[in-house]
């Protein structure tokens, strides 16, 4: 249908509601999309131990093949004194927001390109989700 084909036959305010109904749908489920998936941390710690062969986590953590983990949230990134960063994650000038977190663990290569970390990413977004809960207890 087109808007001159509505206007002629309903009255301006149907026709503008009528067209204005997609946009209105696609706004109303936005926020449905943005809520945030609720993380549980025992099943972030089972996950946590793929990342464990490079990264550690506790009281005693230490770089390693990865930088420890401990704290990582709201920390800079290419921060810790322990381990040798990439030139790109030195420059990056980011914060480990969870968000940023999320961000690099479904695509590390995409989220900073050029960093060392050898891991394909994450695709299921609770599991993301499972380990940050598991590394905000660290």
């Amino acid at each position: 249908m087109t808007s001159t084909f509505l206007f002629r036959w309903l009255s301006p305010l149907s026709a503008a509601a009528l067209l204005l109904a997609p946009i209105a749908m696609a706004n109303a489920a936005a926020p449905a999309a943005a809520v945030a998936l609720t993380g549980n941390a025992e099943a972030g710690k089972a996950a946590f131990r793929k990342c464990a062969s490079c990264h550690q986590v506790g009281p005693s953590a230490r770089g390693g093949f990865g930088p420890k983990l401990t704290g990582v949230i709201g920390r800079k990134a290419g921060a810790t004194t322990d381990y040798k960063y990439s030139a790109a994650m030195k420059n990056a000038n980011i914060v480990w927001t969870e968000q940023n977190l999320a961000g690099f663990l479904k695509a590390p290569s995409d989220f900073i390109p050029g960093n060392n970390m050898r891991f394909w990413g994450i695709g299921n977004a609770q599991q993301v989700a499972d380990l940050l809960a598991y590394l905000r207890t660290q």
